[in-house]
Protein backbone atom coordinates (compact mmCIF):
# COMPACT_ATOMS: atom_id res chain seq x y z
CA UNK A 1 0.00 0.00 0.00
CA UNK A 2 1.01 3.43 -0.35
CA UNK A 3 1.26 5.59 2.59
CA UNK A 4 2.46 9.71 3.45
CA UNK A 5 6.14 9.66 5.18
CA UNK A 6 5.50 13.22 6.64
CA UNK A 7 8.69 14.42 7.67
CA UNK A 8 10.09 17.10 9.61
CA UNK A 9 13.03 18.91 7.67
CA UNK A 10 15.60 21.29 8.68
CA UNK A 11 18.74 22.85 7.08
CA UNK A 12 20.09 25.45 9.18
CA UNK A 13 22.30 26.61 5.76
CA UNK A 14 18.84 27.19 3.94
CA UNK A 15 16.52 28.00 6.37
CA UNK A 16 15.65 29.94 10.02
CA UNK A 17 12.97 27.19 11.06
CA UNK A 18 12.40 23.65 10.59
CA UNK A 19 8.92 22.87 8.25
CA UNK A 20 7.49 19.92 7.28
CA UNK A 21 8.01 17.93 4.18
CA UNK A 22 5.51 15.14 2.76
CA UNK A 23 6.66 12.23 0.62
CA UNK A 24 4.55 8.97 -1.00
CA UNK A 25 5.99 5.70 -0.08
CA UNK A 26 5.15 2.20 -1.37
CA UNK A 27 5.08 0.53 1.82
CA UNK A 28 4.19 -3.32 2.92
CA UNK A 29 2.37 -3.39 6.96
CA UNK A 30 5.46 -5.13 7.93
CA UNK A 31 8.21 -2.43 7.01
CA UNK A 32 9.38 -0.71 9.62
CA UNK A 33 9.61 3.44 9.71
CA UNK A 34 13.65 3.17 8.76
CA UNK A 35 12.38 1.16 5.43
CA UNK A 36 10.46 3.96 4.60
CA UNK A 37 13.28 6.36 5.47
CA UNK A 38 15.45 4.58 3.51
CA UNK A 39 13.50 4.47 0.26
CA UNK A 40 12.74 8.25 0.40
CA UNK A 41 16.96 9.07 0.76
CA UNK A 42 17.63 6.46 -1.30
CA UNK A 43 14.38 6.85 -4.31
CA UNK A 44 13.28 10.63 -3.69
CA UNK A 45 15.92 12.75 -2.04
CA UNK A 46 19.11 11.74 -0.59
CA UNK A 47 19.25 15.15 1.06
CA UNK A 48 17.24 13.87 3.69
CA UNK A 49 19.48 13.31 7.04
CA UNK A 50 18.81 10.64 9.90
CA UNK A 51 21.11 8.50 12.20
CA UNK A 52 20.57 4.51 11.78
CA UNK A 53 23.35 1.86 12.65
CA UNK A 54 22.28 -1.58 13.44
CA UNK A 55 19.16 -1.49 12.56
CA UNK A 56 17.56 -4.48 15.24
CA UNK A 57 16.86 -1.97 18.33
CA UNK A 58 20.23 -2.59 19.53
CA UNK A 59 22.52 0.61 18.97
CA UNK A 60 19.34 3.20 19.70
CA UNK A 61 21.05 5.28 17.24
CA UNK A 62 17.15 5.93 15.31
CA UNK A 63 15.40 7.35 18.08
CA UNK A 64 12.71 9.75 16.87
CA UNK A 65 9.23 11.07 17.44
CA UNK A 66 7.50 9.23 15.37
CA UNK A 67 3.13 9.99 15.25
CA UNK A 68 3.72 12.02 18.15
CA UNK A 69 5.51 9.29 20.72
CA UNK A 70 9.21 8.48 21.21
CA UNK A 71 10.14 5.39 19.25
CA UNK A 72 12.64 3.60 17.63
CA UNK A 73 12.31 3.67 13.84
CA UNK A 74 13.57 0.19 13.22
CA UNK A 75 11.17 -1.08 15.76
CA UNK A 76 7.93 0.73 14.52
CA UNK A 77 6.21 -0.92 11.90
CA UNK A 78 3.93 0.41 9.47
CA UNK A 79 0.58 -1.61 10.61
CA UNK A 80 1.06 -0.07 13.88
CA UNK A 81 0.46 3.19 13.02
CA UNK A 82 -1.75 3.01 9.81
CA UNK A 83 -4.75 1.94 9.53
CA UNK A 84 -5.63 1.60 5.89
CA UNK A 85 -3.75 3.10 2.53
CA UNK A 86 -2.89 6.70 2.25
CA UNK A 87 -2.96 7.46 6.23
CA UNK A 88 0.21 9.80 7.42
CA UNK A 89 3.03 8.76 9.57
CA UNK A 90 5.11 11.74 10.85
CA UNK A 91 8.15 11.64 11.86
CA UNK A 92 10.18 14.40 13.89
CA UNK A 93 13.64 14.24 15.99
CA UNK A 94 13.94 13.74 19.56
CA UNK A 95 12.94 16.97 21.34
CA UNK A 96 15.28 18.98 23.87
CA UNK A 97 18.64 18.51 22.02
CA UNK A 98 19.36 20.59 19.53
CA UNK A 99 18.98 19.91 15.67
CA UNK A 100 21.98 19.56 13.35
CA UNK A 101 20.08 18.99 10.68
CA UNK A 102 16.50 16.74 10.04
CA UNK A 103 16.30 13.99 12.42
CA UNK A 104 19.92 14.48 13.49
CA UNK A 105 20.39 16.34 16.79
CA UNK A 106 23.43 17.05 18.35
CA UNK A 107 23.15 14.21 21.21
CA UNK A 108 26.60 16.08 22.91
CA UNK A 109 24.56 17.46 26.11
CA UNK A 110 22.68 13.82 26.86
CA UNK A 111 26.36 12.10 26.79
CA UNK A 112 27.62 14.43 28.98
CA UNK A 113 24.69 13.89 31.22
CA UNK A 114 25.61 10.20 30.90
CA UNK A 115 29.56 10.77 32.05
CA UNK A 116 28.87 12.78 34.93
CA UNK A 117 27.47 9.95 36.93
CA UNK A 118 30.58 7.81 36.26
CA UNK A 119 28.82 4.76 34.54
CA UNK A 120 31.97 2.57 35.02
CA UNK A 121 32.31 -0.04 37.79
CA UNK A 122 34.90 2.13 40.84
CA UNK A 123 36.18 -0.25 43.25
CA UNK A 124 39.57 0.20 44.81
CA UNK A 125 39.73 -2.53 47.05
CA UNK A 126 42.86 -4.68 46.58
CA UNK A 127 41.60 -6.82 43.69
CA UNK A 128 40.89 -10.53 44.38
CA UNK A 129 43.05 -13.32 42.67
CA UNK A 130 40.30 -14.04 40.73
CA UNK A 131 36.75 -12.28 39.01
CA UNK A 132 34.77 -10.09 41.85
CA UNK A 133 31.63 -12.78 42.01
CA UNK A 134 28.01 -11.82 42.74
CA UNK A 135 25.20 -13.92 43.59
CA UNK A 136 22.22 -14.24 41.23
CA UNK A 137 20.41 -12.16 43.27
CA UNK A 138 22.55 -9.46 43.27
CA UNK A 139 22.69 -9.37 39.82
CA UNK A 140 19.02 -9.32 39.68
CA UNK A 141 18.85 -6.50 41.72
CA UNK A 142 19.86 -4.20 38.76
CA UNK A 143 19.56 -6.24 35.88
CA UNK A 144 16.88 -4.00 34.34
CA UNK A 145 19.23 -0.94 33.99
CA UNK A 146 21.75 -2.86 31.99
CA UNK A 147 19.49 -3.26 29.30
CA UNK A 148 19.27 0.59 28.58
CA UNK A 149 20.94 1.24 24.69
CA UNK A 150 21.41 4.84 25.32
CA UNK A 151 19.07 6.22 22.91
CA UNK A 152 17.58 9.10 24.73
CA UNK A 153 14.30 8.42 23.83
CA UNK A 154 13.39 8.73 27.94
CA UNK A 155 15.65 11.82 28.65
CA UNK A 156 13.85 13.27 25.64
CA UNK A 157 10.35 12.60 26.33
CA UNK A 158 10.87 14.25 29.70
CA UNK A 159 8.79 17.55 30.11
CA UNK A 160 11.40 18.47 32.78
CA UNK A 161 13.98 18.08 30.00
CA UNK A 162 12.05 19.69 27.00
CA UNK A 163 12.84 22.85 29.58
CA UNK A 164 15.14 22.45 31.51
CA UNK A 165 18.03 21.12 29.24
CA UNK A 166 20.73 21.37 32.31
CA UNK A 167 18.12 18.68 33.66
CA UNK A 168 20.41 15.02 34.37
CA UNK A 169 17.31 13.14 32.88
CA UNK A 170 16.32 9.70 33.32
CA UNK A 171 18.73 7.90 31.06
CA UNK A 172 21.98 8.57 33.45
CA UNK A 173 19.94 8.58 36.38
CA UNK A 174 19.32 4.77 34.59
CA UNK A 175 23.14 3.98 34.23
CA UNK A 176 23.95 5.43 37.61
CA UNK A 177 20.82 3.06 38.95
CA UNK A 178 22.77 0.00 37.10
CA UNK A 179 26.60 1.16 39.08
CA UNK A 180 24.63 1.65 42.30
CA UNK A 181 22.98 -1.21 43.20
CA UNK A 182 25.78 -3.72 41.74
CA UNK A 183 27.66 -5.13 44.88
CA UNK A 184 30.76 -5.28 43.20
CA UNK A 185 30.42 -1.41 43.42
CA UNK A 186 32.03 1.32 45.83
CA UNK A 187 31.05 4.21 44.01
CA UNK A 188 27.93 5.34 45.01
CA UNK A 189 28.60 8.67 46.75
CA UNK A 190 31.24 9.60 44.14
CA UNK A 191 27.82 9.75 41.90
CA UNK A 192 25.15 11.19 44.66
CA UNK A 193 27.56 14.79 44.30
CA UNK A 194 26.25 14.79 41.02
CA UNK A 195 22.20 13.12 41.59
CA UNK A 196 21.80 15.04 44.20
CA UNK A 197 22.71 18.48 42.50
CA UNK A 198 20.26 21.26 41.62
CA UNK A 199 20.39 19.75 37.92
CA UNK A 200 20.23 16.08 39.40
CA UNK A 201 17.46 13.65 40.97
CA UNK A 202 15.30 15.53 42.61
CA UNK A 203 14.36 17.38 39.32
CA UNK A 204 12.16 14.33 38.71
CA UNK A 205 8.39 14.65 38.71
CA UNK A 206 7.81 11.39 37.93
CA UNK A 207 5.51 11.80 34.70
CA UNK A 208 5.99 8.42 33.46
CA UNK A 209 6.95 9.48 29.78
CA UNK A 210 10.18 8.07 30.31
CA UNK A 211 8.99 4.68 30.98
CA UNK A 212 6.41 4.83 28.16
CA UNK A 213 9.29 5.81 25.57
CA UNK A 214 11.82 3.45 26.88
CA UNK A 215 12.07 0.80 23.82
CA UNK A 216 13.69 -2.10 26.23
CA UNK A 217 10.94 -1.70 28.76
CA UNK A 218 12.93 -0.88 31.64
CA UNK A 219 11.11 0.45 34.46
CA UNK A 220 12.59 4.13 34.49
CA UNK A 221 10.71 5.48 36.82
CA UNK A 222 11.33 3.11 39.54
CA UNK A 223 14.89 3.04 39.03
CA UNK A 224 14.75 6.99 39.50
CA UNK A 225 12.82 6.26 42.70
CA UNK A 226 14.99 4.00 43.93
CA UNK A 227 17.72 6.38 43.13
CA UNK A 228 15.94 8.76 45.26
CA UNK A 229 15.70 6.77 48.31
CA UNK A 230 19.22 5.75 47.95
CA UNK A 231 20.11 9.19 48.50
CA UNK A 232 17.80 9.65 51.00
CA UNK A 233 19.26 6.82 53.25
CA UNK A 234 22.77 7.03 51.79
CA UNK A 235 23.50 3.50 53.20
CA UNK A 236 26.59 2.83 51.03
Amino acid sequence: MQVTLKVMRYDPNKAAKPSWVSYQVEAEPMDRVLDLLHKVKYQQDGTLAFRRSCGHGICGSDAMVINGQNRLACKALVKDLTKKAGDTITVEPIRGLPVEKDLVVDMEPFFEAYRAVKPYLINDEPPPDRERLQSPEDRARFDASTKCILCAACTTSCPVFWVNGSYIGPAAIVQAHRFIFDSRDRGARERFQALAASTGVWRCRTAYNCTEACPREIPVTQAIEEVKRAILYDKF
